[in-house]
């Protein structure tokens, strides 16, 4: 089988397709299109897909990591919210990658928004995604999208700490915790700004990701994120008084957390996904066999 290989953008070729099209990049939609074409391999070569794959890109602007992905053999569906960037995509395909010129589908929509996509259900979600909105996408793709297995994204590099960030690390927060919900995240390198036009402010970082077994609970998904985000809401308290509105009170937080196995004297940045799917779960009992009025005591 004959590989394909594209006519990858550089910084001469992004500049003159952008002003063919009359785009400027605008940071309310986080765009900063990247155009080093070793770049772009790196990011799929790290994320792996093959011929059997139907990728979703997210923001695939114009074109370099589409180029990049079509290389591989692979379906790509790219959801782009700019108009002008979604009709242009496949018209830069069809002159750079004639051979994955059938293997693209444009989807003109907003990421946070969508809900199904036409075709074979993705497997993997590989995207240099904007960075103003890169954890709800994420988030959100994972929850709608249970056959994506895995993927690699590039994101803001403080936001790549946040998401792989382990219990008890000083990145640790609400979206290590959400993301570890749905899968294994790990960091996947770096990426210079001098790749991207315009150069962006910040440094960007590389995630990936592996879909895992979510953890055993008898409550929702949406139970155990609002007690992972009460947890966080005040970080600096112990997990008795940071959960005392959630709970109800102080004391039955406190009672919650010594059902969960958990110490009531410990913070959330401590606490794994599978301990906040135990507190959620026990709270879910408390609230069936205790009344609703509990003052409680104390503080942290």
């Amino acid at each position: 089988m004959t590989a394909t290989v594209a006519d990858l953008l550089g910084p001469a070729e992004i500049r003159e397709l952008a002003t063919e099209l009359g785009v400027r990049p605008t940071k309310s939609r986080g765009q900063n299109f990247m155009h080093d074409a070793n770049t772009a391999r790196r990011i799929v070569r790290i994320a792996g897909p093959g011929p059997r794959d139907t990728v979703v890109e997210i923001g695939p602007g114009l074109g370099s990591l589409t180029l990049a992905l079509l290389e591989t053999g692979a379906r790509v569906v790219a959801v782009e919210i700019d108009r002008t960037l979604a009709a242009a995509l496949p018209a830069t395909v069809a002159r750079r990658c004639p051979a994955g010129e059938d293997s693209l589908q444009v989807i003109l929509a907003d990421a946070l928004r969508i809900e199904a996509l036409p075709g074979p259900a993705p497997t993997a979600l590989v995207a240099n995604l904007p960075y103003n909105i890169a954890v709800p996408v994420l988030l959100t793709f994972l929850e709608r999208f249970e056959s994506l297995t895995g993927g690699l994204v590039l994101v803001q590099a403080e936001v790549a700490e946040r998401l792989a960030a382990a219990p008890g690390e000083p990145a640790y927060g609400i979206p290590s915790v959400k993301a570890a919900w749905y899968a294994r995240v790990n960091r996947a390198g770096t990426v210079p700004r001098g790749v991207f036009w315009p150069v962006p402010n910040v440094d960007s970082g590389l995630v990936s990701f592996t879909r895992r077994q979510r953890p055993r609970t008898d409550v929702p998904r949406s139970a155990v994120f609002a007690c992972v985000d009460a947890a966080f809401s005040q970080r600096r308290k112990t997990l008795r008084a940071a959960l005392a509105g959630w709970a109800g009170s102080p004391g039955r937080a406190e009672r919650v957390l010594r059902d969960a196995g958990v110490d009531p004297g410990t913070r959330g940045e401590r606490l794994s996904v599978t301990d906040f799917a135990a507190i959620a779960a026990a709270n879910e009992r408390s609230r069936r066999t205790e009344p609703d009025t509990d003052p409680g005591t104390g503080t942290a």
